[in-house]
C-alpha cells in the first residue's frame, strides 16, 4: 500500500490534492471556516471513494494550523466509511452500519485497523464501536475533533462519530500508544462528589481536589491548569494507566477532559524524558516492522503545546518521520481501542 499527505497552509484544497490519484480511502482535516466547502469539494473530485474528515490541525514534518490536509491511502487497501449518529445520547442506535461494513471489508487483527473522528462523549463513542470490533480482534485509534463536526463520504455530521475500516491487502497493521508520563513517588487518590456530565472532581480521598492537587505541587491556584503539562492526573485501568488532562478550577473542584467517577482510583503523574521516550516508540516500531509503507498518528493537543513550548514539535516530527510516510492530526482527545485517552499519542502502523 502507499500513503500521500498533501497540504495547503492557505486552505486551497486543490494544492493540497495535487498528485492524490485513484485513492482507496481518503481522511481530510481542515479548519472551521472552510470545513463544510472542503467537504464537499472533496467528494466531487474523488466521487464515491471512502473518506471520513474533521475539524483539526494535521502534519508530517510541518504542522498545519489553519490551512487543509489530506492524507489517502491507495495501492492494495480495502476500505469502508460512515457514521454513527446521536453520539451524546444513543449512538448504538446506529450500529448495524458498522456491522455491515466489518462483514463488507471482511479483515482481521493483522490486516485491519478502524480510525475514527468523534465530536463528543468520547468514551461512550468507543465502547459502541469497540462491541463490534472486539470479536474480530481488531484494533482501533482516533481523536475529537474541533467545531462539533465531522465528514463521512462527503456529508457533514454534528454529534457523532465518523470512522474508516482501513484493510491492509498486502501486509499486517498494528496499533501503539505512546504515554510520556509516570507516576510521580506514591500518590494515589480515590475520587468522590463527581460530576458526570461536567467532567467534575469534587474531592481526592476526601479532601477538596483543587486543594490537594495544588499543595502537594506547590503552586497557586493561577498556576493549577497549566501544571496539568507535567503533573496531569492517571486513571488506573487494570494494568495501564489512562491519562486524565485538568481542564480547569472550578471552585474548589476541578474539571478534566475525561470523565472520572465516583470510587475511580487516581495517581498523580509526572513528565517522563520525552525525548528517550519517542525515540524508543521509533525503535519499537521499526523491530515490529522492517518494512514501513505508513504510519498515521494522532497527538493531542497538549502534547502539541508542550512540544513546542520546549522547540521539540520539529524535531519531533522529524524523528517520526525516520519510520518513512508519516502524517497524522493533532486531535482535542485521543482514542486507542475502546480507551479514551488524554495527552497521549496513538497510531497505527501499516506493513
Amino acid at each position: 500500500m502507499r500513503q500521500f499527505y498533501g497540504k495547503s497552509q492557505y486552505g486551497d484544497l486543490r494544492e493540497a490534492v495535487r498528485g492524490l490519484s485513484n485513492p482507496q480511502f481518503i481522511m481530510l482535516f481542515s479548519n472551521k471556516e472552510q470545513f463544510d466547502s472542503h467537504v464537499y469539494e472533496l467528494e466531487k473530485l474523488y466521487p464515491g471513494v471512502p473518506s471520513i474528515g474533521c475539524v483539526g490541525m494535521c502534519y508530517d514534518t510541518k504542522v498545519v494550523e489553519k490551512g487543509v490536509g489530506v492524507i489517502a491511502f491507495s495501492d492494495g487497501v480495502q476500505a469502508a466509511a460512515n457514521v454513527l449518529e446521536e453520539v451524546s445520547v444513543m449512538p448504538v442506535k446506529y450500529i448495524d452500519r458498522l456491522m455491515k461494513d466489518v462483514r463488507a471489508v471482511n479483515g482481521s487483527q493483522e490486516n485491519t485497523i478502524c480510525i475514527d473522528f468523534c465530536t463528543g462523549n468520547d468514551a461512550c463513542a468507543l465502547t459502541t464501536i469497540y462491541s463490534v470490533l472486539k470479536s474480530r480482534g481488531i484494533s482501533l485509534v482516533g481523536g475529537t475533533g474541533d467545531a462539533n463536526k465531522v465528514s463521512a463520504n462527503g456529508r457533514i455530521y454534528e454529534d457523532a462519530v465518523a470512522y474508516g475500516l482501513v484493510k491492509n491487502q498486502t501486509g499486517r497493521v498494528k496499533a501503539y500508544k505512546e504515554n510520556i508520563y509516570h507516576q510521580m513517588k506514591d500518590y494515589r487518590f480515590i475520587a468522590s462528589q463527581t460530576d458526570k456530565a461536567r467532567y467534575l472532581i469534587g474531592a481526592l480521598n476526601g479532601q477538596p481536589a483543587k486543594r490537594v492537587y495544588r499543595d502537594i505541587l506547590h503552586i497557586s491556584d493561577e498556576e493549577v491548569q497549566n501544571q496539568t503539562f507535567k503533573n496531569p492526573f492517571g486513571k488506573l485501568n487494570g494494568n495501564d494507566i489512562c491519562i486524565v488532562s485538568i481542564k480547569e478550577v472550578v471552585g474548589d473542584s476541578l474539571t478534566c477532559y475525561r470523565q472520572v467517577n465516583d470510587s475511580d482510583v487516581l495517581v498523580l503523574l509526572q513528565l517522563g524524558d520525552y525525548k528517550a521516550i519517542v525515540k524508543n516508540t521509533v525503535r519499537m516500531i521499526q523491530h515490529d516492522f522492517p518494512r514501513v509503507s505508513a504510519v498515521f498518528s494522532i497527538n493531542c493537543l497538549f502534547r502539541y503545546l508542550l512540544f513546542s513550548q520546549n522547540h521539540y514539535m520539529e524535531e519531533y516530527l522529524a524523528e517520526m518521520g525516520r519510520l518513512g510516510g508519516h502524517a497524522g492530526l493533532v486531535g482535542l482527545g485521543e482514542h486507542y481501542n475502546n480507551r479514551f485517552i488524554n495527552q497521549s499519542m496513538s497510531c497505527v502502523v501499516f506493513e
